[in-house]
């Protein structure tokens, strides 16, 4: 089954372009985990997430922009969600590392390890 998700980037790239992925040779899992090694800072979510613009909003107060993933497929959330380590959406990965939804987030941010390990990513611009 042919999914479509929305991405919007990091870096400078603003808005959500569509990310189609007919024909592509690789199973969900595979595609999750190759998102996860290619970018610093990912969210995985459902489409209009209010949680993930949350999360999108903090990272972005720190100076990090993550790239995000808008899943519509039950294939590829059901992936994303066992990369998180079971956790569900919205998945966040830092480094290639699962941090978990936006408690996840906020955890580490009232901790204070939230910029380090930001910085540890290559995430901060």
């Amino acid at each position: 089954m042919a999914a479509v998700a929305a991405v919007s980037g990091g870096g400078k790239r603003r808005g959500a372009t569509a990310l189609s992925i007919d024909g592509a040779e690789e199973s969900a899992e595979e595609r999750v985990g190759r998102l996860i090694r290619e970018n610093p800072v990912v969210i995985f979510s459902r489409r209009g997430c209010c949680m993930s613009h949350v999360m999108k909003q903090l990272l972005a107060a720190v100076r990090a922009h993550p790239t995000s993933i808008e899943l519509e497929e039950a294939e590829e959330e059901a992936a994303a969600a066992v990369a998180a380590g079971g956790s569900g959406l919205p998945a966040l990965f830092v480094g290639g590392v699962a941090v978990g939804g936006l408690e996840g987030l906020m955890g580490l941010h009232l901790r204070d390890r939230l910029v380090p390990i930001l910085q540890e990513a290559g995430a901060l611009t």
